[in-house]
């Protein structure tokens, strides 16, 4: 739920903003009080002070947080396996398939269907997210490993932060990068404007590393590997869209949904975007149990496949 567009008036300027905000929508001063506390109320697309006091012609936003489900309902779907033992597993996360519940998707995630096919999952980790030691975007596909055994979830958290963990990654962005390859370090935290939305333009957040290299240049894209250094919130996404280059298809960051080429100066060519180009090639690890190392490897989706070729062929028509 959410209440936008709330305008102050002449007549209530000056008032604090949570005895303003409790008169217009009902909502408690203390919960006024909580909502400013995690960002959840803007001022002028701005995030509110607790002591703010409200002026004429100000709009205010408030998003209010929905309520999580209280457990993980198992659901029949299908899941792409690579590998199983009493453990852990691995799967092929497949695009538009989210990881575990939240705000506005209690059910059709990975882990309703892990529910299902596995019994028995690892007790540790939030009641609706068992054995999640890492996570892929909702539209982004590819390799993830999830603990089934509490022993494994410790371990394989703890090669996790010490970095240890092989991530490639094959990713779209728009336009050229300059050189063949590179390295991108910042501070990556919430924005201050969308709580929803990570930035490198924060004054406190954690470091964050992407190393990259070009796969293959189009005339108007690049195709890139990406492996990280680092784990945070949409940390390709924030990167690449930081450096002018974002991932095309993202609706998020860049929104280079749909992009236009001009072939010998005179057609004008569309490619749409269905999802963001992103897709999590290569993970390789050690065992937590066994010790041994493993890794696993999904061939390219056809949506990015034919975006791929669609690019090829526009760069050949130009030549």
């Amino acid at each position: 739920m959410s209440f936008n567009n709330i305008i102050v008036k002449l007549s209530e300027s000056g008032e604090r903003i949570d005895t303003f905000l409790a008169k217009k929508t009902g909502i408690t001063r203390s919960q006024i009080q909580k909502l400013i506390k995690i960002g959840n109320i803007l001022v002028n697309e701005r995030s509110a002070s607790q002591n703010l006091k409200v002026r004429v012609g100000d709009e205010i936003a408030i998003t209010m947080p929905h309520e999580e489900p209280e457990g993980l309902v198992p659901e029949p779907k299908t899941l792409d396996i690579l590998y199983e033992d009493d453990h852990l597993i691995v799967i092929n996360k497949a695009a538009g398939m989210i990881v575990y519940p939240g705000a506005g998707h209690s059910h059709g995630t990975l882990m309703n269907a892990l529910a299902y096919h596995r019994r028995k999952l690892a007790t540790v980790g939030s009641p609706l997210r068992p054995g999640v030691v890492h996570r892929l975007d909702k539209d982004t596909s590819g390799i993830m490993v999830v603990a089934l055994s509490d022993e494994a979830y410790y371990k394989l958290v703890e090669q996790f932060r010490h970095r240890t963990i092989n991530r490639r990654y094959i990713v779209l962005v728009h336009g050229n990068l300059e050189k063949d390859h590179g390295e991108i370090t910042s501070i990556i935290g919430r924005s201050k404007y969308d709580r929803k939305k990570m930035s490198t333009r924060v004054k406190i957040g954690k470091e964050a590393v992407t190393r990259w290299k070009v796969i293959r240049r189009f005339n108007i894209a690049t195709l890139l590997e990406a492996r990280l250094g680092t784990g945070r919130t949409h940390q390709i996404r924030v990167h690449f869209a930081s450096i002018g280059h974002p991932v095309l298809g993202d609706r998020i960051y860049g929104k280079k949904i749909e992009v236009e080429a001009k072939v010998n100066g005179k057609r004008v060519v569309k490619i749409k975007f269905p999802r963001q180009m992103l897709h999590a090639e290569t993970l390789g690890f050690t065992h937590p149990i066994n010790g041994l190392y493993i890794e696993y490897t999904s061939p390219m989706p056809e949506d990015m496949k034919e975006k791929i070729l669609e690019l090829r062929e526009l760069t050949e028509e130009e030549r």
